[in-house]
């Protein structure tokens, strides 16, 4: 049983509400969802699972919404989720971390609340929705799901590519000798490419998963659909999507954008099926080139990889996936990253004016780092117990110290006594960063004595 200090952990889980958790056929974020959940539970941690109310876990469910919206199009897509955003943030004191798999708009409410967020970046569908991850990178904390798709204008606590039930895929040593497309149908996931390389090789291809662009489909997948050379198996569930990958000589996973992560590629690795991908996005991290697979740049070049599949080994497929992309090496990942934000949220404060972070703290000294936002102020003050001595290391501001005004800039240094009355304000459109060294014998929180607060805290 996973414990924290010895306090068994709370997690508010969101997951996305398109399909349920999990998914009965697509649904790749929901899939991630609740293998980490299921995993969670069986070490022992307090997960509340926030799905569609038709989703399966061991962990409390909560649910808003009855169905998927994507499975019932009466369903006002805009009004449930926020509803199902809004319940788990109205419920966040319940909680000692609320894990956010729903993208950018839970961002908006977790200033509302002082539980710590941590937010997987699943995947970033346009540049217009950084503005939102941007405002509150130094509020909350991101996970991403491959270093490939890291935004260099992010911070991350981490990098976490999932993790996938990997005794649900059956290995199979004796495929058959079709070629297999899995994903959605849509222009970036390359269906029409994967159609090139089966006529160019005279091959059969298998196309399996939903249609998510029809105009695509009737334009550039539906000419070539014979049930002969090229058949289309509709939006298979788990079991047969299963079988389709035990049993294919390649999966071609011919991609047009930079994809994230591919859990469809690691899926059918693991059934020991080698994969042909384009070399965009996170497949280097994924597949081991010449190895389980091929990274290619072209249909021509993925043409040629075909005639080369047989000098893979599928056993070696199926255990690279054992030992890179287990659930438990997930859950472990995650689990290390909770720790780690609880740790940090020990010792990071939020206040009216900004925050501050413990550095250190001793017997008889305390060193912090302070941020005081634009136009924030300490309130006036005095401590009975301790003496600060302050360097700013970035901004500008006024202090007051004892009744005189004193501007000060990075580089600056002042000392404050024991008993003298002080404020500092920022005066500038960026934060204000201090780092404060605390000397004195009672170095606690409650050492203050306000007599002016613009915060009504005086």
């Amino acid at each position: 049983m996973n414990s924290f200090g010895g306090i068994i952990i709370r997690i508010g889980m969101l997951s996305p509400i398109a399909w349920s958790t999990p998914p009965k056929k697509y649904g790749p974020w929901e899939s991630v969802v609740s293998l980490l959940t299921e995993g969670l539970v069986k070490r022992g941690i307090d997960v509340t699972l926030f799905a569609t109310a038709d989703s399966h876990t061991s962990a409390k469910l909560h649910a808003v919404s009855p169905r998927p919206y994507e499975e019932d199009k009466s369903i006002s897509v805009k009004v449930c989720e926020c509803l199902h955003i809004s319940e788990v943030f109205e419920r966040a004191n319940e909680f000692d971390i609320i894990h956010n798999h729903f993208d950018y708009l839970p961002l908006t409410y977790s200033a509302l609340v002082e539980t710590p967020v941590v937010t997987t970046i699943h995947g970033i569908s346009s540049r217009k929705i950084l503005p939102v991850y941007k405002k509150y990178d130094n509020r909350t904390f991101y996970v991403s799901i491959s270093d490939a798709y890291r935004c260099n204008e992010l911070d991350y606590i981490a990098t976490i590519r999932h993790g996938i039930d990997i005794e649900s895929f059956c290995f199979n040593d004796n495929p058959q000798d079709y070629l297999l497309f899995l994903s959605r149908l849509h222009k970036d996931k390359g269906a029409k490419e994967a159609i090139e390389v089966a006529k160019k090789t005279g091959r059969k291809l298998r196309i399996a998963g939903f249609i998510a662009d029809q105009a695509y489909f009737e334009k550039e997948i539906q000419p070539h659909i014979d049930n002969e050379q090229i058949i289309y198996e509709g939006h298979v569930d788990s079991e047969r999507k299963t079988e389709l990958l035990s049993n294919a000589y390649t999966l071609l996973h011919m991609i047009n954008y930079d994809e994230a992560f591919g859990l469809g590629v690691v899926e059918a690795m693991a059934s020991g099926t080698p994969v042909i991908a384009m070399n965009r996005g996170s497949m280097a991290e994924l597949i081991r080139d010449g190895e389980t697979g091929f990274l290619v740049n072209s249909v021509e070049e993925a043409v040629e990889a075909v005639k080369k599949i047989d000098s893979l080994s599928r056993k070696e497929c199926r255990e690279s996936v054992e030992k890179r992309f287990s659930v438990d090496r997930m859950v472990d990942d995650y689990i290390r990253v909770y720790e780690e934000i609880l740790e940090k949220c020990k010792r990071k404060s939020e206040r009216p004016w900004g925050n501050y972070e413990v550095l250190m703290e001793r017997p008889g000294y305390k060193v912090k780092v302070i941020t005081v936002l634009p136009q924030g102020e300490i309130s006036l003050q005095r401590h009975a117990h301790r003496n600060e001595h302050w360097y700013i290391v970035k901004g500008k501001g006024v202090l007051t110290k004892s009744g005189r005004e004193i501007r000060v800039l990075a580089g600056d240094s002042v000392d404050g006594p024991v008993n003298e009355v002080h404020r500092i304000k920022n005066i500038d459109n960026e934060n204000l960063i201090f780092i404060e060294v605390a000397k004195g014998d009672y170095l606690g929180e409650d050492d203050i004595i306000r007599f002016e607060d613009k915060y009504g805290r005086a």
